[in-house]
């Protein structure tokens, strides 16, 4: 069972790492699944054994690079660097991004790190008020906010083709949030609307 699960993920990352070089040729909308399995060496059954389509490729491709980014980043301690593995993944795949972002949609790309960035902000948000009386939709409304500004600013960084160094805007994001989240917290503990 092991080894088929390896083999799988071996599939998985060769259409990947395929998809990836078809992209630096030719636009989304122009690569086909037998481009993929043509590249891969595999049948196009194998291909959608793995995924429904380019879409779903994609989609799995995007969470993947940022899940290995984050790598058990999400404490507030270490935040700053799971965000900056993120933006150092998306730039170092800048043509697969900038492809995707351009050809597929801007919405799809939002939800898939909107989900990512709100999971480490989620972590953060937990573990500052852990000794702290305040309510789950309160610390999920935390979460929410700060995930919207990440994220936005993350693309906005993609939509002006990621020529900024993004190590600045992690600085300036850094500066922006310093000690927010804990006030954030004390603020909705000191509101006695319980």
């Amino acid at each position: 069972l092991k080894e088929l699960i390896n083999m799988s993920n071996r599939t998985k990352l060769q259409l990947e790492d395929a998809f990836k070089e078809l992209l630096l040729e030719k636009t989304f909308h122009k690569i086909t699944i037998k481009d993929l399995t043509d590249k891969c060496h595999i049948s196009r059954m194998a291909f959608y054994y793995h995924f429904q389509d380019l879409y779903d490729l994609t989609e799995w491709i995007l969470i993947e690079d940022a899940r290995k980014a984050l790598n058990e980043k999400k404490d507030y301690a270490h935040w700053k660097e799971g965000l900056s593995n993120i933006f150092e993944a998306v730039y170092i795949n800048k043509s697969f991004i900038l492809n995707v972002y351009h050809d597929i949609s801007r919405d799809k790309i939002e939800k898939i790190w909107f989900k990512l960035v709100h999971e480490l902000i989620e972590s953060v948000v937990e573990e500052r008020s852990k000794d702290v009386l305040i309510l789950n939709q309160q610390k999920d409304f935390i979460a929410h906010f700060y995930k919207y500004g990440f994220v936005g600013v993350m693309l906005d960084w993609i939509d002006s083709g990621m020529d900024e160094d993004y190590q600045m805007i992690l600085d300036d994001l850094e500066m922006t949030v310093l000690g927010t989240i804990d006030l954030s917290i004390q603020n909705f503990t000191n509101r006695k609307k319980w």
